[in-house]
């Protein structure tokens, strides 16, 4: 296995995962409140600490933190991993192919939450951090991540808030960079096989170093810090919306498609399968309930068109 210093420093490292895992306290904390008290009292979340040892392909550690059939979240999963592996696999090298089979270091905190009601749209986030031994030994570092929205029912200033929200996270790090790392959301949350994207956008970037280390790091933690402010409010406007068995139907039918494109083209889902990663916890994205029909199509007009014809087109939200 390879010592912690000949990838970065060891006190940067504990700087990311001290962040990490208080984010994701942070972001399970305001889900929790979301929900309500539990009548038995305690916290809604089920905590899953796990470890993986030196006999395995990956080593390290980590706390895979769920929660299902809540009153507001049918599942949510949010969880925190910080692994240590002998070969970067395919999926972490695409733009970096003098790193392929180096080895690595990898800490990030992913999380995708499935609301119950199909008017409250399904959200993912993840930020990251990934260190590597470049081809001269030298420690190569560089962070990755974002969040996307994917409404079932979709509503024009849902999509406006999230955006201005990712925007301004950003804008203290340069003008350039919301637009640049919108497009790069638009063509990475894409069902390519289908020729549609998964939702409404937001942000996306990976192989990021271009500020340094310090700087690119603030950034990360501005997108971490932003999710709750892009999300709940979301939330708490839509979740009392009435709905009924059509309405729920066409949310399980759409929810078909978000399994799709995590299984087949999501390089986060790729990436920890390659590596050896802990499967259940890679698999927390998936919905409890979801459903396919064959070739199924939408009266014209419909609210059920207008999130193909409207909102699942790229475009400029703000």
């Amino acid at each position: 296995m390879i010592p912690d210093s000949t990838l970065q420093p060891a006190a940067s490292v504990q700087r990311v995962r001290e962040y990490l895992v208080g984010l994701q306290a942070r972001i399970t904390e305001a889900l929790e409140a979301v929900e309500g008290p539990l009548e038995q009292g305690g916290a809604r979340f089920l905590a899953d600490p796990w470890n993986k040892g030196p006999q395995e392909r990956l080593r390290g550690d980590g706390i895979t933190k769920i929660m299902e059939n809540g009153r507001v979240f049918e599942r949510a999963g949010c969880g925190f991993s910080h692994v240590k592996g002998a070969q970067l696999p395919p999926s972490a090298t695409q733009h970096r192919p003098e790193l392929a089979g180096a080895p690595f270091e990898a800490m990030g905190v992913s999380l995708v939450f499935h609301p119950r009601n199909p008017y409250v749209p399904t959200v993912h986030m993840n930020v990251r951090m990934i260190a590597a031994a470049g081809p001269g030994g030298e420690p190569v570092c560089w962070f990755g991540g974002g969040m996307d929205l994917t409404p079932y029912y979709g509503f024009d200033e849902d999509a406006v808030h999230f955006h201005e929200v990712c925007r301004d996270a950003l804008a203290p790090f340069g003008g350039g960079l919301y637009p640049r790392f919108k497009q790069w959301c638009d063509e990475y949350f894409c069902n390519k096989h289908r020729n549609e994207q998964r939702g409404v956008g937001g942000i996306f970037f990976d192989d990021f170093s271009e500020l340094g280390f310090e700087r690119s790091f603030a950034m990360l933690q501005s997108v971490g810090d932003a999710f709750a402010r892009a999300y709940l409010p979301i939330v708490e406007r839509r979740v009392d919306t009435e709905y009924g068995e059509r309405e729920r139907d066409f949310q399980l039918y759409r929810r078909g498609r978000y399994v799709e494109f995590n299984l087949v083209w999501d390089r986060g889902t790729h990436f920890g399968l390659q590596s050896g990663g802990r499967t259940e916890s890679i698999l927390l994205s998936m919905p409890p309930l979801v459903s396919w029909s064959y070739q199924r199509a939408c009266e014209p007009g419909s609210p059920e068109a207008r999130l193909t014809d409207h909102f699942l087109q790229r475009r400029d939200w703000v």
